[in-house]
């Protein structure tokens, strides 16, 4: 019998939160608070606390959530001024939270409240130390703004914070938030202690508060550099823009431009996080071969109290032909809890190919080719990469690490950055095709770093690809016929594959091309989508309905169904400790099993190129290898559990605005070395199946139908053996052509496995152009197969396809919703008539609640009903809307509408026997931004 400890699942996440939260300061050792602190706690953001961010990753409906103010006043060491909170709660009455307009637009935070000096003062008289807790969101498909409110404090937040300092000898402000903001403030307000406390889950306040009272010493570290300005950011010039987005920094992203250029611009350096005990760190090179580094390093906690510290590897690589940043994060570890003068050696390894460059020009004589340019290789130990020390070297041959083919180059010509020595004003580089001249960009006067930032031009793309696609076309399995062989007997050895893919019609092979959703009812209601063996022959042939949810911090159900919620994407990557995260995975697994479900979608995987992100809360950080390896423990942890996650969004997904629209152009080298390479190591290292492309186009293809990126990079490569899927409702094209979402034939072509979603498969013919691409030759029967193979293979290794043989045991599931809420007061009563229950648009209004609308359905006749829905949102086509019709309290089925665009939609859905008399109707929703036209309920003929 399958068990999910709910308890061990807690106390995971709670300890996550902990290790997570990253301590900026901690002047005069204000923190942890001691036993019997009076706590006057001030800001909105203690009432509205940010569990997760926004939009389809932070959907989930949670059983509970323990705020950070929750926890405080549970705690008995800890005394919380409810005097305070009484002002709070009496304003929060009469200014509302501000939900915008719902997906996609929901306010960055929450109006503040005026406080004034006196209010201030007389708490200082009651209190010891004075909580500060600003929050923000952070959500899809909108990205944050460098406005007040979001990137930066509000003029209310400011004067709070100078006004707390000024009065409270110890202050400390906390930061629930998605994302990094403008940190000036510290320096001009000085407050005792800050510390980031991320978007916990629903354990979060637990966690916080472990740090705060002392059982935890804060082991976070940054994954991402806090600039002093938004400006000084390298790709600052380049994000954001609503047609075309030029990756000018290219491989210089984050700490690896700063560190090369502009360490003077640097706040808080990547992998900086204080504790509350000291460490000392050493190390020395132990061995050095073909393939990795070996460090070995000593960690002695030389403080009063207990402590984890995580050691980082940095390498310096030497300038060579090709440029490079002055440091590459290589590897780390995290010590076990050390107790005061506890020492522990641990030995870390790191791949050669962490470090190494991409030749994307020929230039060292290697075209297409990862290398090791000869000479010395510094390593550096330390805490974070502005104190990591240099331990030793060791002198490098030049070496070939990888000799791949040229893909995914840029058709338009650009500039990217490149190092030159502050010394010289002018350099030339010798390139096999021509002489790229280097300008020395203007020197800033108080850098002093080795190099500034000069431009060359980008190697542009030189193969033919659809020569490539031509030459690489796959044989075609010839077809039988059903010939009695289910998927069963692939699975036991019966068959092989491709008899059983023979057996399959042209038509079997397209509806395995697509998915069905949202909340389709023939996997786990409410979820993501179902796929694989979707039609009645399909069925036949043994082909189990597969099922994926939305996450990554969860488990979306928009049926109502309760499930755990975990802490963001950026708050785990900050932990640095990847036993804790693959343990935590492992719960969240068991949860996935349970719900069976087969994949979420998740983890997320891609770069914060620039902190205004909207969605850089979902991933973890702006280096690839600690995203990657991070990852990596996520899934390694799913694994264990027997259930798998979708990598996503590959790749290049780095800003929300005109997420589907906006081009990147991109060089082979940036993306090879950055916004690969995470990829490649969570798929290496944990034999990953599943992967999803983004909306979005770069270098002239959208990434559902680029044939390199899914097929040459992904799979030739790296060796993947699985499936790729679209985002929902994603496009593609043709190159040189505009993008379509009827055009599912470039994903196949692509060997993008499965467009998501449609509402019926086997009528998509008539709407997409699989069959008439496929009739007129464009794309063919072999590689329909080809991808068909792939669907189906990750079938034979599914939970679902386990169930079926019999070898997992799942206790009958039973979905967790709260079925016996209804608003307090009557009921609006809807008479029938002819048959049909109708709510007009002016009776919606009048009836709709925060969660949706209620209302009781009187003189009901006997018999199979079907419900109606017609609204009209302002939202673009990727919003998500689903509605969900509880009758009696008994879940009947989810519609999901997509944005409209400010015109009417209206869809239909069976809703099931419906006895006589009356009942009372449950239609769940967020209606922020939805105009709900008409609910029609009505007696089938």
């Amino acid at each position: 019998m399958f068990e999910l400890n709910e308890k061990n699942y807690a106390k995971a996440a709670r300890q996550a939160v902990a290790e997570g939260c990253v301590l900026l300061k901690n002047e005069g050792g204000v923190l942890p608070l001691v036993k019997g602190t009076k706590t006057a706690v001030f800001g909105i953001g203690a009432f509205y606390y940010y569990k997760g961010g926004l939009g389809s990753g932070g959907l989930v409906n949670t059983k509970h959530v323990v705020s950070i103010l929750d926890a405080l006043r549970k705690s008995e060491d800890i005394s919380v001024d409810e005097c305070i909170c009484e002002e709070y709660e009496k304003w929060i009455k009469e200014n509302h939270f501000d939900e915008g307009n719902g997906w996609g637009s929901v306010p960055w935070s929450q109006k503040e409240m005026p406080l004034s000096e006196e209010f201030i003062c007389e708490a200082e008289k009651r209190n010891d130390a004075a909580i500060v807790i600003i929050g923000r969101t952070a959500g899809e498909d909108q990205d944050n703004r460098a406005d007040e409110g979001s990137y930066y404090l509000t003029q209310t937040e400011r004067e709070l914070i100078k006004n707390v300092t000024e009065t409270f000898e110890k202050s400390v402000v906390l930061l629930n938030v998605g994302n990094i903001i403008d940190m000036k403030w510290v320096d001009e307000y000085k407050p005792s202690a800050v510390m980031y406390v991320w978007q916990g889950g629903q354990e979060g306040g637990n966690g916080v508060l472990d740090v705060l009272d002392g059982t935890v010493s804060p082991s976070g570290k940054l994954t991402d550099t806090i600039a002093y300005n938004i400006e000084d950011y390298p790709s600052a010039s380049y994000f954001g823009d609503a047609d075309k987005n030029y990756y000018v920094e290219d491989i210089y992203v984050g700490y690896k431009y700063f560190q090369t250029a502009a360490a003077d611009k640097v706040m808080y350096p990547f992998g900086f996080g204080m504790s509350y005990t000291d460490f000392e760190i050493s190390g020395s090179v132990k061995n050095v071969d073909e393939n990795s580094v070996v460090v070995d390093t000593a960690v002695k906690n030389t403080g009063d109290c207990e402590g984890k510290e995580v050691v980082q590897i940095y390498i310096e690589a030497p300038q060579g032909k090709l440029g490079k940043p002055v440091r590459t994060f290589a590897g780390y570890a995290k010590t076990k809890e050390l107790a005061a003068n506890e020492s522990e050696n641990i030995s870390i390894s790191c791949p050669k190919s962490y470090f190494a460059s991409y030749d994307d020009a020929g230039i060292t004589g290697h075209k297409s080719a990862f290398v090791l340019e000869a000479g010395e290789y510094k390593v550096y130990v330390g805490n974070s990469v502005a104190k990591a020390q240099c331990i030793g070297s060791f002198s490098q041959e030049f070496q070939v690490i990888e000799q791949l083919e040229e893909a995914l180059a840029p058709i338009e010509e650009f500039e990217r950055m490149h190092p030159v020595s502050e010394n010289i004003e002018e350099q030339t580089v010798e390139n096999s095709n021509e002489n790229i001249e280097i300008q020395s960009a203007e020197k800033n006067q108080k850098n002093s770093c080795e190099y500034s930032m000069g431009f060359e031009k980008v190697p542009l793309r030189t193969i033919s690809l659809s020569d490539r696609i031509e030459s690489e076309m796959p044989e075609e399995i010839l077809f039988t016929g059903d010939e009695g062989y289910s998927l069963k007997d692939v699975a036991n050895g019966k068959i092989d594959i491709d008899t059983f893919i023979g057996q399959l019609s042209d038509e079997d092979l397209m509806c395995l091309m697509r998915g069905e959703g949202m909340c389709s009812m023939k996997v786990t209601p409410g979820t993501a989508a179902a796929f694989g063996g979707l039609t009645p022959s399909l069925e036949r042939f043994g082909i189990p309905a597969l099922c994926c949810a939305d996450g990554p911090s969860g488990i979306r159900m928009d049926c109502g169904t309760k499930a755990f919620l975990l802490p963001i994407g950026t708050l785990l990557g900050a932990t640095f400790n990847d036993e804790l995260i693959g343990e935590l995975f492992e719960y969240f697994g068991a949860e996935m099993k349970y719900n069976r479900i087969d994949t979420i979608l998740g983890p997320g995987m891609n770069i914060h190129r620039h902190p205004l992100n909207g969605r850089n809360y979902e991933y973890i950080s702006e280096d690839t290898i600690l995203t990657g390896k991070i990852c990596a423990a996520e899934l390694k942890g799913l694994h264990r559990a027997g259930v798998e996650g979708t990598i996503k969004h590959f790749c290049a997904n780095n800003q929300e605005f005109r997420r589907a629209d906006a081009m990147g152009v991109i060089s082979e080298r940036a993306l090879r070395e950055i916004y690969l390479k995470c990829f490649e190591i969570a798929i290496k290292e944990t034999g990953c199946s599943s992967v999803m492309t983004t909306y979005g186009p770069f270098n002239g293809l959208w990434t559902s139908g680029n044939y390199d990126l899914c097929t040459t990079v992904l799979r030739k490569e790296w060796g993947f053996d699985g499936i790729v899927m679209t985002d929902w409702w994603a496009v593609a094209n043709w190159e040189g052509e505009k993008q379509d979402r009827k055009n599912r034939a470039a994903m196949v072509q692509a060997q993008n496995d499965i467009f998501m979603v449609c509402h019926d498969t086997e009528n998509e013919n008539t709407i997409d152009n699989i069959k008439a691409q496929y009739t007129i030759g464009k794309i063919t029967r072999g590689q329909l197969q080809r991808n068909a193979k792939n669907v189906l293979k990750f079938a034979l290794n599914s939970l679902a396809m386990q169930i079926k043989l019999g070898k997992v045991d799942i206790e009958e599931y039973a979905p967790e919703w709260d079925t016996s809420y209804k608003p307090e007061g009557e009921l609006k009563a809807v008479v029938a008539k002819d048959g049909s229950f109708a709510v007009s648009d002016e009776l919606a209004l009048e009836i709709l609640e925060d969660d949706g609308m209620y209302f009781n359905a009187v003189d009901a006749q006997a018999g199979e009903y079907s419900v109606t829905i017609n609204i009209t949102s302002q939202h673009n086509e990727y919003t998500q809307i689903p509605i969900s019709v509880f009758i009696d309290n008994d879940y009947r089925g989810t519609i999901t509408f997509q944005g409209t665009n400010g015109k009417e939609d209206e869809k239909e859905m069976p809703v099931g026997e419906i006895g006589a008399g009356e009942h009372y109707i449950r239609v769940a929703y967020r209606p922020h931004g939805i105009t709900m036209n008409k609910i029609v309920i009505k007696k089938n003929d």
